[in-house]
């Protein structure tokens, strides 16, 4: 009866029902926008260094190396609190936002990068023997399959960078974490850490059944 009356108090899912259905959609949207961004900026990347154009690919290089070693946290709280010291202040949701989608980013151009190397050559003089430019070969023949190829992991890789959503209770955005912790101190009951918890399991484990149904359906065969 305790256990219950402690992490499912009626009293409090009530009352702190209405903010953790608001701090999903925030978390949603937040997540939404964070793979769309990160994926097609990571893409990019992976295309411009394919044309090996050294000091852009060392730039591209440096920028994956770096933001996959770095924690995000560090980040979050470098932007978050050192920026406003040089005069340039930013919402916090888009701190969070921006270092996510960096991060993301980051992982994504390896992993289109790896797809990309993974087409042989031959595809390559091929295309362009048909008079295709390197450009056109780039997006019509090798680009589709480095995406199929990246699926599964790209998909690992997003549901993971989404989850981090929850950093942004460090700078207070108000996303389920941020929301679940204040009405917890608020209320003196661990009942909206469950909310928080049944709040993630509603967004992530469609998500993740989503990611499977994807890897399944766009599965590259050798």
């Amino acid at each position: 009866m305790r256990f219950l009356e402690t992490f499912f108090n009626g009293t409090v899912i009530a009352k702190y029902t209405p903010d953790i259905i608001v701090a999903m959609g925030i978390t949603l949207a937040l997540s939404v926008a964070i793979i769309i961004s990160g994926i097609v900026f990571g893409a990019v990347l992976a295309g411009l260094r394919s044309f090996q154009v050294r000091p852009l690919t060392l730039l591209i290089v440096l920028f994956a190396d770096l933001m996959r070693a770095l924690p995000p946290l560090v980040v979050i709280l470098i932007l978050f609190f050192g920026l406003p010291s040089v005069g340039l202040l930013m919402p916090d949701w888009l701190v969070l936002y921006l270092v996510l989608s960096l991060v993301l980013a980051a992982f994504a151009e390896e992993i289109f990068w790896a797809g990309l190397t993974a087409v042989t050559r031959g595809q390559w003089e091929a295309g362009r023997a048909t008079g295709l430019s390197f450009t056109q070969v780039l997006t019509n023949i090798a680009f589709p399959q480095a995406w199929r190829m990246g699926i599964p992991p790209l998909v690992n890789r997003a549901l993971a960078i989404t989850k981090m959503t929850a950093l942004g209770s460090v700078i207070g955005v108000k996303e389920i974490l941020s929301v679940a912790s204040s009405a917890q101190s608020f209320s003196g009951s661990a009942t909206p850490l469950t909310m928080a918890a049944v709040a993630y399991m509603l967004i992530f484990i469609p998500a993740v059944i989503a990611s499977r149904w994807i890897e399944r359906r766009f599965h590259y065969k050798t």
